[in-house]
């Protein structure tokens, strides 16, 4: 029965696996369709660039992408414009605030879904505006060493870097943080593509870019149990087939965090 209960598990653990999986390629699929309202090329849709090079990132099969594009500019029959774009707010245990993104068909679906999974853990679905005051959206872009893969981007070089660009007429950025090998360079909103194609002017590799909220103010909790209810809060939300992107301004200790997971 050993054998049996290590396969059980292992089946178990696939199915989670296929099931998060199946999930992201959902909402990958949702955005490629949005993006492609504004049109099939690639090349003259920066949105649709973006939402291209997320899924393939993530692996999502040619054919998933193709019937994507298909129906978002109308080549695949009707419901292309059925998805849109909304955003809801809220509060977390501890009072950590919470903004969500999602692609829906049916408003009052999501909704229900959404203000579900923060009521569960103690939260609260507020009205759009509550917390987004309290977040700035930015434009991030992913560089690694040019000349040295694997190698760890040199941070005078990135500095000289985004020195040049603003002298050559390039937007300025709004910062940088150091990742692992590389570094993600920030930006004004608006000026996601010509950050990027600038730093790729500069001699960087470009290993993604996308818009994100940034929290202007943390929330610390150094509860356990308020941190427990706030990270299955999150992780609830996330799990939603609708929602597309969850961000909190969050903020723990490292070793509380491994104790709550634990």
């Amino acid at each position: 029965m050993a054998g049996h209960s290590k396969w059980a598990q292992i089946k178990r653990t696939k199915a989670v696996v296929d099931a998060k999986r199946g999930a992201l390629f959902t909402r990958l699929g949702r955005e490629i369709t949005v993006a492609a309202r504004s049109g099939a090329d690639p090349a003259g849709n920066f949105q649709l660039r973006t939402a291209l090079e997320k899924a393939k990132a993530a692996g999502l099969p040619n054919t998933n992408i193709e019937r994507a594009i298909a129906k978002g500019s109308g080549q695949g029959g009707s419901g292309g414009d059925t998805f849109e774009a909304v955003r809801y707010e809220g509060y977390g245990p501890g009072g950590v605030a919470v903004l969500v993104e999602a692609f829906t068909d049916n408003r009052n679906r999501t909704a229900a879904e959404v203000r579900l999974a923060f009521s569960k853990q103690g939260g609260n679905l507020g009205e759009l505006g509550c917390v987004g005051y309290l977040f700035e959206q930015r434009a991030v872009v992913q560089v690694a060493s040019p000349s040295q893969p694997g190698q760890a981007l040199d941070e005078d070089a990135l500095l000289e870097g985004l020195l040049a660009l603003e002298e050559r007429g390039g937007p300025p950025s709004l910062g940088y943080e150091l990742d692992g090998q590389g570094a993600e360079v920030f930006g004004a909103y608006e000026v996601l593509e010509a950050l990027q194609d600038g730093l790729r002017g500069q001699g960087f590799a470009v290993t993604g870019w996308e818009h994100r909220w940034i929290p202007q103010t943390a929330c610390l909790l150094s509860d356990p149990a308020t941190l427990r209810g706030c990270l299955r809060m999150l992780d609830a939300l996330e799990e939603l087939d609708d929602v597309r992107s969850v961000t909190s301004n969050l903020e723990a200790d490292e070793d509380l965090i491994a104790t709550v997971l634990d």
